[in-house]
């Protein structure tokens, strides 16, 4: 047999992790193919490289200096690959993955950055769930996020990850029928949609359990549908079946109104969320300050945003400043 490099990997796999086993787990191979690979090696080589007891796999003096060498050639094919991605990015260009929650601001957001950044590859991803998001962006899937977190609701925050605030407290306001008798009202009470079915999205973070925290603090026990199409939710509440959750910042569809719920009860903290040293602090601020921009022409085209704007929040707006 012809050693390869994969081979001297799975020798120096065996000798980091102490086993066989536990060697085969951290190479994704079952215990028997490593067994067999590591027989045929050492048939190859001619000679034991490692001792088998009940403590695990030692080097035998052979396995030492076998080990010695394929140490810096596995190194090297590793930094040799890492290099040839590395030069692969750089001929197609710099490179942006920009990950958010749904929102009406990601298209302001993403014009903004393309703007400023015209040579850039910029990839954007959506997703439901924020804790996601930042799993994606733990595991270098994703430069940066814009996320949501739910009042009362902590995200998990991988250790890896860091965010900075956008807008400290934005309430939810509700979607509902234009025939719906609370309709006509600037503000809705929770006691005014009792009994309303209300949609949520299963898949949300935190969303199905703010709600149902809401309605018992309210004495309240209305009917949840968990729908997650919005084409079809959108119909739902035009039709007057339901009544359904939103951004303030959200559009209206055919069919429906957007008003603020009575005394806020759901509200939401919005971050900006990346790795440290994923990118240039500049870069970092200058995303932030794109997503700022955004965040207030969405809030410019939104009536009823604005109007709960001017009257809980007289400074005028509550984006927070460009610092960490």
């Amino acid at each position: 047999m012809e050693l390869e490099v994969r081979h001297l990997r799975a020798l120096c796999a065996i000798a980091d992790a102490g086993s066989v086993r536990k060697a085969a787990l951290l190479l994704g191979m079952t215990q028997p193919s490593l067994t067999t690979q590591l027989r045929r090696i050492e048939g190859a080589i001619g000679g034991l490289l490692f001792t088998r007891g009940q403590t695990g796999s030692r080097p035998t003096p052979l396995g030492h200096s076998v080990l010695s060498r394929a140490r810096p050639i596995v190194a090297e094919m590793t930094a040799l690959v890492t290099a040839a991605r590395d030069a692969a990015v750089g001929a197609g260009g710099a490179r942006l993955r920009v990950g958010s929650v749904g929102s009406r601001v990601v298209t302001g957001w993403l014009r903004r950055i393309h703007d400023r950044l015209p040579d850039t590859d910029i990839t954007i991803h959506i997703e439901v769930s924020a804790n996601t998001l930042l799993q994606l962006l733990a595991t270098n899937q994703l430069d940066v996020a814009f996320v949501h977190e739910t009042a009362g609701f902590p995200l998990h925050l991988p250790a890896e990850v860091q965010r900075r605030v956008l807008v400290e407290r934005e309430p939810r306001f509700v979607t509902l029928s234009a025939g719906h008798p609370a309709a006509a009202s600037p503000a809705v009470t929770l006691a005014e949609l009792a009994d309303d079915s209300w949609i949520v999205d299963p898949t949300a973070d935190h969303e199905w359990a703010a709600l149902r925290r809401v309605f018992t603090a309210a004495g309240l026990d209305p009917r949840l549908l968990h729908v997650r199409d919005n084409t079809t939710a959108a119909d739902l509440v035009a039709s007057g079946e339901a009544v359904r959750p939103c951004q303030p910042t959200a559009e209206a569809t055919p069919g429906t109104v957007i008003r603020p719920l009575a005394g806020d009860p759901l509200t939401a903290e919005l971050s900006l969320a990346t790795r440290p040293c994923a990118l240039p602090l500049p870069e970092l601020d200058a995303l932030y300050g794109d997503l700022a921009d955004a965040y207030a022409e969405a809030t410019s085209r939104s009536a009823a945003y604005r109007a709960w704007l001017a009257a809980s929040d007289p400074s005028g707006g509550r984006v927070s400043g460009p610092g960490p």
